[in-house]
């Protein structure tokens, strides 16, 4: 076997050793060519380096070829380690045959007074799991709470993990019951239950299928209503329309309509899912055409069936059906308008460009505006133009809700669309000041019932190289076909090469470029998204359908978009 280090310069920068080494322990393929490596580190004194040095460890604990033996000796060795290393070191043995070494590792650790992170506690609990050691476990859950890792996610689905697996089903449920968000803990608990041969009853079947809904989850869904049909439970109303609302809300019309048509009695919560979710897709007159079938049907459209048609209006831009539908929601059914319903005609009149009369709805509706309905024409005003109109709103509404980052940012849009950039820089400053932030834009995609989170700028997934070099791959062949980046939307302090370079890490480019890297050609992709698509990344998703000959269906904050061979379900009305 060739070294390969043979042709290695001896006179580098260390810098330029720096980078040589960590590409040649990229490369390296076994323990002979990792040892060689090590020696290289030692004779160019890049030991003192942490970065190479955990890199190093992380392929001498990996599972393909590593040796815990021979990394333990260099582990042992180090001067300064930190808490990447002590990690590295006992994810290692979580993994092995020896997993209470992890457990010895991390007394070391607290005896170092070694700081933890997110990652400490999983890989310790791996550990538990594998030796179903209950005590221990219950020892490390107290540490977690008392380092205030209690609502880290990656603890308490670990902790879920091993109370479930060991038998303390009591304990997992009061873990449970203390999170504040329940979704990811629910599925998971939901399959600790599977390992512990115990059978869901409804309760937990709809629980799981809700959590399924929230977080985009089709596979997860699936799978559960295979479980439900397999082992021959009934779907009464209120499972069949939790049903019905995961398929609406992970993008599976067809198959939320077959559950409905199974259905031995038709609820109207079933009926309006189904409208809802022809709403939330774009079809506005599908969803007209089922909401006339509910009726013929001899079911009476409630409060919330209103909210689902008009809001099916709004997003396929249905401007006269949804004015009359708000008229008979009053004269024909006797129903009061609740704020949710002025909400919907604020922003279907938004939406088309008739601002004045969204204006004049608000000022003559007998409620309160709330800061959703007064946002919905802030942005329409920021879409169609109408600045001053927008600055009037806008200075409302940072007064009324003032933790909103967003407002904050669309008013300083109008101001600098209007060429106010003092106004713009003074509205940023305050937001700045009083110490408010922009919710930063978060993209999910579920693969094999693993569900990938990307933030936008966001570098912590394990495979965020290789999904870089994957989107500068898409970026080439959007350039090839004329794709130019669209940064109005960005923040004003960017100039325009850092906004360029903003804008190639929203969530869900990184998202899609995983997507297209972990799928087979030809496979439909499926991001969740809890901001509104920009309207850059509106462009990109169509052009990359195009070019992959992929469809590709996103599910924003409001609404579902489904990119096809360069065209979108919704038309740009968004």
């Amino acid at each position: 076997m060739t070294p390969i280090l043979l042709n290695l310069p001896n006179q580098l920068s260390f810098e330029s050793n720096v980078a040589q080494t960590l590409s040649l322990l990229e490369r390296c393929t076994n323990m002979m060519e990792l040892k060689q490596i090590h020696a290289h580190i030692y004779k160019t004194g890049l030991i003192i380096d942490p970065i190479p040095v955990s890199r190093l460890l992380t392929f001498s604990t990996s599972l393909d070829f590593g040796n815990l033996i021979y990394a333990r000796k260099v582990f042992d060795r180090i001067s300064r380690r930190n808490t990447f290393m002590w990690n590295t070191m006992i994810r290692g043995y979580s993994n092995s045959n020896e997993p209470k070494e992890a457990l010895f590792l991390y007394h070391q650790m607290l005896c170092h007074s070694t700081p933890h992170n997110a990652y400490t506690f999983p890989f310790l609990l791996k550990a538990c799991s594998r030796m179903s050691a209950l005590e221990e476990t219950q020892q490390i859950h107290a540490h977690i709470i008392k380092t205030g890792f209690g609502l880290d996610i990656y603890a308490t689905n670990s902790l879920l993990h091993v109370y479930a697996i060991s038998g303390s089903i009591k304990s997992a449920h009061l873990l449970f019951d203390r999170l504040p968000h329940q979704d990811i803990e629910a599925l998971k608990l939901f399959h600790e239950m599977q390992v512990a041969s115990i059978k869901p009853d409804n309760v937990a079947l709809v629980s799981s299928l809700s959590a399924c809904a929230h977080l985009g989850s089709l596979d997860e869904g699936r799978w559960i209503h295979t479980y439900i049909d397999k082992n021959g439970i009934k779907i009464d109303p209120i499972l069949g329309c939790v049903l019905i609302d995961m398929y609406v809300k992970c993008g599976d019309m067809d198959e939320a309509l077959k559950v409905f048509r199974k259905l031995e009695k038709r609820s109207i919560s079933a009926w309006t899912a189904i409208i809802n979710g022809f709403a939330i897709h774009g079809q506005g007159q599908e969803a007209l055409d089922w909401f006339m079938k509910m009726q013929k049907a001899g079911i009476k459209p409630n409060s919330i069936t209103f909210t689902a048609i008009l809001t099916a209006c709004s997003h396929a831009g249905l401007v006269d059906e949804g004015k009359l539908l708000f008229k008979t929601m009053m004269t024909d059914y006797k129903l009061n308008p609740t704020i949710e319903h002025y909400g919907c005609m604020v922003d279907l009149l938004g939406r088309a460009g008739l601002l004045l009369e969204a204006k004049e709805l608000i000022e003559k509706m007998p409620l309160n505006p709330n800061p959703a309905i007064l946002g919905a024409l802030l942005n329409a005003c920021r879409i169609h133009g109408h600045l001053e109109l927008g600055k009037q709103i806008g200075k409302i509404l940072i007064e009324v809700d003032p933790a909103h980052g967003g407002r904050y940012i669309h008013l300083a849009s109008i101001h600098a669309a209007d060429g106010e950039w003092d106004q713009a820089v003074q509205v940023r400053s305050r937001m700045k000041n009083q110490g408010v932030s922009k919710l930063p834009g978060c993209s999910a995609i579920s693969l094999n019932g693993i569900i990938h989170e990307f933030l936008a700028g966001d570098a912590s997934h394990p495979q965020m190289d290789e999904i870089y070099k994957m989107w500068n791959q898409i970026a080439e062949k959007l350039q090839q076909d004329g794709y130019k980046p669209a940064t109005g939307d960005l923040l004003l302090d960017l100039d325009d090469e850092e906004k360029e370079r903003a804008i190639q890490q929203h969530s869900e480019k990184l998202a899609i470029a995983f997507g297209l890297i972990r799928t087979k050609p030809e496979t439909t992709i499926r991001i969740f998204k809890n901001l509104r698509v920009c309207e850059d990344c509106h462009t990109v998703l169509k052009l990359i359908s195009k070019i992959y000959a992929r469809e590709i269906i996103v599910r924003d904050r409001t609404r579902f978009h489904l990119f096809k061979e360069g065209k979108c379900s919704c038309r740009d009305y968004w």
